[in-house]
């Protein structure tokens, strides 16, 4: 065998830059994209005086694994789309931390936003990341996408849930009607929402239990969104007092009881309405407005003992089911012969 001189490092490691551009700026094909890399390590590791190394790694970096339409898949191959995948997903969270910096930095403190722009920023870097990379191993995107097309008519009546939740999810990351974070009314049951997925979304219920809802659940069904445009929510307590009070003693007693809570948004004033004439009481509603929806149940509950405890220093009773029996006097009579006879 002719001894052959070993290339400069410097000129080898040319070559590889060249190799690289190539991938971008030619429309070079994988097996000269993959062959060329191969020379140019070769040729670097013979510059650092490792001949025969370089030598066998160059032939097990080109050994022909199987055929991918018309394209050698070698080991140097599979590393270089290896390689892409991965600067693809470091390159996704370069740009997500650039995200959430720059909306703290102008004042975006809504998590629920800065999560689905990272989202959506995410799956978009992917997409160009994982194309570049399947072109590279000689897969025809056009060709992909065709029996992709093909393929889901075929299983689209089997998998018609999974692709509906898909598409719900995408509607929900766009719309941004509920955001991670958010206090919902999903089916009679509120919840705060953790993390929203393309196919399901994670929430927690207020006994700290993690559920997980369809995306389509939420799009198509009625969802009440306790914090869409504001946090403002409204705490109710219904009171019924004796029809002997004085009403005007027992409204002055209602607007007492509110002002010693401290969570009720005060630039709001509560609302005292007497609502109905019951069949034992008078009924009254009292009203605050708090910006906490997610513990409205306890906020209610200090409402009450204030309503309570406002009514008895003041004597007024909380009235309570009454029923009253009257007898017609043929009735009465009948009694007292039977209280007579016994």
């Amino acid at each position: 065998m002719t001894p052959q001189t070993p290339p400069d490092p410097e000129t080898a490691l040319d070559s590889i830059q060249e190799v690289l551009e190539a991938a971008v700026d030619s429309d070079d094909t994988a097996r000269d994209l993959s062959a060329q890399a191969s020379e140019g390590l070769r040729g670097l590791l013979e510059g650092l005086g490792g001949g025969e190394i370089a030598g066998l790694l160059h032939e097990f970096l080109t050994f022909e694994i199987f055929t991918l339409g018309e394209t050698p898949v070698t080991p140097m191959l599979i590393a270089l789309v290896g390689f892409m995948v991965i600067l693809t997903w470091w390159i996704s969270g370069v740009l997500q931390r650039w995200v959430e910096r720059v909306f703290k930095s102008r004042g975006v403190t809504d998590m629920g936003t800065t999560a689905v722009v990272k989202r959506l920023l995410h799956y978009a870097i992917m997409a160009v990341g994982l194309g570049i990379a399947l072109d590279t191993l000689g897969v025809s995107l056009g060709a992909l996408f065709a029996a992709g097309a093909i393929f889901a008519v075929g299983i689209g009546f089997a998998m018609q849930n999974i692709a509906q939740n898909f598409v719900s999810g995408l509607i929900l990351l766009v719309e941004r009607a509920i955001k991670p974070g958010d206090v919902v009314e999903v089916e009679g049951r509120v919840v705060r929402i953790l993390k929203m997925g393309i196919r399901t979304t994670i929430a927690r219920t207020r006994d700290d239990e993690e559920i997980i809802i369809p995306n389509a659940s939420l799009v198509q069904s009625a969802v009440k969104n306790f914090t869409l445009d504001d946090p403002l929510y409204r705490v109710r307590v219904d009171v019924g007092v004796a029809y002997e009070s004085d009403m005007r003693a027992v409204r002055k007693a209602l607007i007492d009881a509110t002002e010693g809570l401290d969570w009720r948004v005060t630039d709001r004033a509560p609302v005292i309405i007497l609502s109905d004439f019951g069949a034992s009481s008078v009924d009254w509603q009292v009203s605050l407005w708090t910006n906490n929806a997610w513990i409205s149940p306890r906020q209610a509950s200090e409402l009450r003992e204030a309503v309570w405890w406002a009514l008895k220093e003041n004597d007024i009773t909380i009235a309570f089911p009454q029923l009253d029996v009257h007898f017609d006097p043929p009735v009465q009579e009948g009694f007292s012969h039977l209280k007579a006879a016994g």
